[in-house]
Protein backbone atom coordinates (compact mmCIF):
# COMPACT_ATOMS: atom_id res chain seq x y z
CA UNK A 1 0.00 0.00 0.00
CA UNK A 2 1.11 3.12 -1.07
CA UNK A 3 0.71 5.74 1.95
CA UNK A 4 2.07 9.45 2.64
CA UNK A 5 1.46 11.61 5.30
CA UNK A 6 1.04 15.24 4.87
CA UNK A 7 0.48 18.64 6.83
CA UNK A 8 -2.89 19.44 6.86
CA UNK A 9 -4.83 16.76 5.94
CA UNK A 10 -4.85 13.02 6.23
CA UNK A 11 -2.31 12.11 3.47
CA UNK A 12 -1.54 10.51 -0.18
CA UNK A 13 -3.19 7.30 -1.38
CA UNK A 14 -2.02 5.83 -5.05
CA UNK A 15 -5.56 5.30 -7.21
CA UNK A 16 -5.55 1.64 -6.16
CA UNK A 17 -5.08 2.20 -2.83
CA UNK A 18 -7.65 5.04 -2.25
CA UNK A 19 -9.81 2.34 -4.41
CA UNK A 20 -8.93 -0.30 -1.77
CA UNK A 21 -9.77 1.77 0.92
CA UNK A 22 -13.34 2.60 -0.86
CA UNK A 23 -14.00 -1.11 -0.95
CA UNK A 24 -13.46 -2.43 2.23
CA UNK A 25 -14.55 1.43 4.07
CA UNK A 26 -18.41 1.32 3.75
CA UNK A 27 -18.35 4.90 5.26
CA UNK A 28 -15.88 6.42 2.92
CA UNK A 29 -16.72 8.81 0.12
CA UNK A 30 -15.05 9.45 -2.99
CA UNK A 31 -15.11 13.52 -4.41
CA UNK A 32 -14.13 14.17 -8.13
CA UNK A 33 -13.07 17.96 -7.69
CA UNK A 34 -11.91 17.94 -11.30
CA UNK A 35 -14.00 20.67 -13.59
CA UNK A 36 -17.00 19.73 -15.48
CA UNK A 37 -15.82 19.57 -18.96
CA UNK A 38 -13.01 17.19 -17.34
CA UNK A 39 -16.28 14.95 -16.41
CA UNK A 40 -17.83 14.87 -19.24
CA UNK A 41 -15.14 14.53 -21.73
CA UNK A 42 -12.20 12.59 -19.83
CA UNK A 43 -14.45 10.54 -17.93
CA UNK A 44 -14.99 9.61 -14.42
CA UNK A 45 -14.60 6.74 -12.05
CA UNK A 46 -17.31 4.12 -11.57
CA UNK A 47 -18.38 3.16 -8.04
CA UNK A 48 -20.72 0.84 -9.15
CA UNK A 49 -19.16 -2.18 -8.15
CA UNK A 50 -18.98 -0.73 -5.15
CA UNK A 51 -22.46 0.51 -4.30
CA UNK A 52 -21.28 3.66 -3.95
CA UNK A 53 -22.29 7.10 -5.75
CA UNK A 54 -19.31 9.73 -6.93
CA UNK A 55 -19.46 13.00 -5.61
CA UNK A 56 -18.84 16.07 -7.67
CA UNK A 57 -17.78 19.86 -6.94
CA UNK A 58 -15.31 22.02 -8.92
CA UNK A 59 -12.80 23.33 -6.77
CA UNK A 60 -11.92 25.21 -9.27
CA UNK A 61 -14.67 26.51 -12.57
CA UNK A 62 -13.27 26.41 -15.84
CA UNK A 63 -12.52 29.05 -18.07
CA UNK A 64 -11.75 31.21 -14.81
CA UNK A 65 -10.39 28.50 -12.90
CA UNK A 66 -11.09 30.56 -10.05
CA UNK A 67 -11.13 28.68 -6.53
CA UNK A 68 -14.68 28.26 -5.96
CA UNK A 69 -14.49 30.33 -2.34
CA UNK A 70 -17.43 28.18 -0.60
CA UNK A 71 -16.05 25.04 -1.63
CA UNK A 72 -15.36 23.93 2.19
CA UNK A 73 -19.41 24.68 2.64
CA UNK A 74 -21.34 23.61 -0.34
CA UNK A 75 -19.60 20.06 0.15
CA UNK A 76 -19.97 19.73 3.68
CA UNK A 77 -23.90 20.77 2.72
CA UNK A 78 -23.64 17.70 -0.23
CA UNK A 79 -22.02 14.97 2.34
CA UNK A 80 -24.57 15.73 5.05
CA UNK A 81 -27.22 15.60 2.29
CA UNK A 82 -25.94 12.00 1.42
CA UNK A 83 -25.56 10.90 4.94
CA UNK A 84 -21.56 10.91 5.33
CA UNK A 85 -21.03 11.64 9.38
CA UNK A 86 -18.03 13.52 10.27
CA UNK A 87 -15.02 11.52 10.85
CA UNK A 88 -15.78 8.93 7.39
CA UNK A 89 -12.37 9.06 5.13
CA UNK A 90 -12.91 11.43 2.03
CA UNK A 91 -11.04 10.68 -0.32
CA UNK A 92 -10.57 13.31 -3.26
CA UNK A 93 -9.65 12.93 -6.51
CA UNK A 94 -8.22 15.77 -9.38
CA UNK A 95 -6.47 15.28 -12.80
CA UNK A 96 -3.22 14.92 -11.03
CA UNK A 97 -3.04 15.49 -7.23
CA UNK A 98 -2.65 19.21 -6.99
CA UNK A 99 -6.44 20.34 -7.16
CA UNK A 100 -7.23 17.47 -5.14
CA UNK A 101 -4.87 18.12 -2.12
CA UNK A 102 -5.89 21.48 -1.73
CA UNK A 103 -9.39 20.24 -1.49
CA UNK A 104 -8.54 17.86 1.03
CA UNK A 105 -6.96 20.57 2.96
CA UNK A 106 -9.77 22.57 3.20
CA UNK A 107 -12.25 19.99 4.52
CA UNK A 108 -9.39 19.24 7.11
CA UNK A 109 -9.84 22.54 8.25
CA UNK A 110 -13.76 22.76 8.27
CA UNK A 111 -13.65 19.65 10.44
CA UNK A 112 -13.88 16.95 7.74
CA UNK A 113 -11.12 14.43 8.56
CA UNK A 114 -9.44 12.10 7.76
CA UNK A 115 -9.38 13.70 4.13
CA UNK A 116 -6.87 12.09 1.63
CA UNK A 117 -5.90 13.10 -2.08
CA UNK A 118 -5.00 10.84 -4.27
CA UNK A 119 -1.60 11.84 -5.48
CA UNK A 120 -1.59 10.53 -8.88
CA UNK A 121 -5.36 11.05 -9.71
CA UNK A 122 -7.57 10.53 -12.62
CA UNK A 123 -5.25 10.72 -15.58
CA UNK A 124 -1.74 10.58 -13.64
CA UNK A 125 1.85 12.78 -14.89
CA UNK A 126 2.62 13.07 -18.23
CA UNK A 127 4.74 10.46 -19.75
CA UNK A 128 8.16 10.83 -22.15
CA UNK A 129 5.94 11.35 -24.58
CA UNK A 130 3.38 14.43 -22.95
CA UNK A 131 0.30 11.65 -22.61
CA UNK A 132 -1.23 11.24 -19.48
CA UNK A 133 -3.37 8.01 -18.67
CA UNK A 134 -0.30 5.89 -19.60
CA UNK A 135 1.87 5.54 -15.84
CA UNK A 136 -0.01 6.85 -13.43
CA UNK A 137 -3.38 7.56 -12.53
CA UNK A 138 -7.12 5.92 -12.10
CA UNK A 139 -7.40 5.33 -15.53
CA UNK A 140 -3.50 4.04 -16.01
CA UNK A 141 -4.77 1.52 -13.17
CA UNK A 142 -7.55 -0.15 -14.85
CA UNK A 143 -10.13 1.13 -12.24
CA UNK A 144 -13.25 1.23 -13.28
CA UNK A 145 -14.50 4.35 -15.13
CA UNK A 146 -16.78 5.60 -17.38
CA UNK A 147 -16.98 8.66 -19.95
CA UNK A 148 -20.21 10.35 -21.97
Amino acid sequence: MSFQRAVGYAGDLLATDAYGLLARDAASTLIDVRTQAEWTYVGAPDLQALGKALLFLEWQSFPSMNVDAHFAARLAAMLEAVDVKHGASLVFLCRSGARSRHAAIAMTSAGWAPSFNISDGFEGPLDPSRHRSVIGGWKAANLPWTQT
